[in-house]
């Protein structure tokens, strides 16, 4: 059984739970309003990584949100990743969330406008849209493709969590 920690957002009114395990880290941009590591399987070099973002009420559709998720991976077989790709769509909490799950190669920008991109075979990335009555947060988790699948039901727990409390 996953142990859960109730937490609370800062912007706009976003509540969720986090997993017993997942490291709150200090967010490193002001876009970031949670960021949290998630501990790494055995033969994994990296952990992975959890953020969520809210843009004050703004940061573009679902869609424009997945095509650029699904651009930052890539597939060895020179696919694109929205050939292999799952989405799917949940109500949580009275809340419209638009999931994305996808592996390749993760080839996303270092930070936001940077020539310098990543280059991490074997990874995964979950993503997904939540939309609030006070607008969009943003979830992003990346990682070795190991740890999260390891993670996988904590972060369906986690969406399953989300709540507005406004």
């Amino acid at each position: 059984m996953i142990a859960f920690v109730i937490a609370s957002l800062a912007a706009a009114g976003l509540t969720y739970a986090s997993p017993a395990g997942w490291t709150t880290v200090p967010t490193s941009s002001s876009m970031r309003v949670a960021q949290f590591t998630l501990p790494r399987e055995k033969g994994d070099t990296d952990p992975a990584e959890l953020v969520v973002y809210y843009f004050g009420g703004s940061g573009g559709s679902v869609e424009a949100n997945i095509e650029r998720w699904l651009a930052q991976m890539q597939q060895s077989d020179g696919r694109p990743s929205k050939a292999v790709a799952t989405r799917e769509s949940r109500t949580v909490n009275g809340l419209s969330v638009s999931l994305v799950d996808v592996s390749g190669t993760y080839v996303a920008e270092t930070a936001p406008g940077s020539a310098e991109h990543h280059n991490s075979p074997n990874f995964r990335l979950r993503a997904g849209v939540v939309q609030t009555p006070g607008g969009p947060y943003f979830i992003k988790l990346t990682g070795p493709a190991k740890t999260v699948a390891a993670q996988s039901q904590a972060f369906d727990r986690f969406v399953a969590s989300l709540a507005y409390a406004r």
